[in-house]
């Protein structure tokens, strides 16, 4: 059994995440979706609601791939190691993101050459969708239908205070 690991703060949850989502089902058999704690970007929704809101979202695009939501607060590779994966998948959105995923993966291949990294590019209409972005537009009353399902959208409008646009 194959295990790969994707793994991010999904704050909030966007189109782009589910897309590598649901492509990393096609390469696994198992995929573990590590939800990063990571208090250093202070985010909006808690652990515990992030982690809902991935279960909640994938729960129907694993297929015959069995997906398991993982909350982590240590590095990276060593989540991978912890979960059995021999692989870990990251999104590529731009040039910009290649430059700081391929330091990471030299830096974790120092640490465990045993695990290899898969890059997915996102498809074209994703590559723009950031989460903290998102949150931006949110917070100044814009529309964000096009990035976030309708759930994660009633979600991040509750957590502003805001009505959801109604989708």
């Amino acid at each position: 059994m194959r295990t790969g690991l994707y793994a991010g703060t999904f704050d909030p949850l966007t189109l782009g995440h589910l897309d590598i989502i649901g492509r990393a089902c096609n390469l696994v058999d198992r995929l573990v979706i590590g939800v990063a704690i990571n208090r250093d970007k202070g985010p909006l929704f808690s652990l515990e609601e992030r982690v809902a809101m991935v279960e909640r979202e994938c729960g129907s695009l694993g297929g015959d791939t069995e997906i398991v939501v993982h909350p982590f607060e240590n590095l990276l590779i060593d989540c991978a190691r912890d979960v059995g994966a021999s692989v870990i998948i990251r999104g590529l959105r731009a040039v910009a993101d290649f430059e700081y995923e391929y330091q990471m993966v030299g830096m974790n291949r120092a640490m465990d050459d045993g695990i290899e990294t898969v890059f997915l590019m996102a498809e074209a209409k994703y590559q723009s969708i950031a989460s903290k972005l998102v949150k931006e537009i949110a917070r100044l009353g814009g529309d964000i239908s096009k990035f976030v399902t309708p759930e994660v959208e009633r979600a991040l409008a509750g957590k502003l205070g805001q009505r959801p646009s109604g989708r």
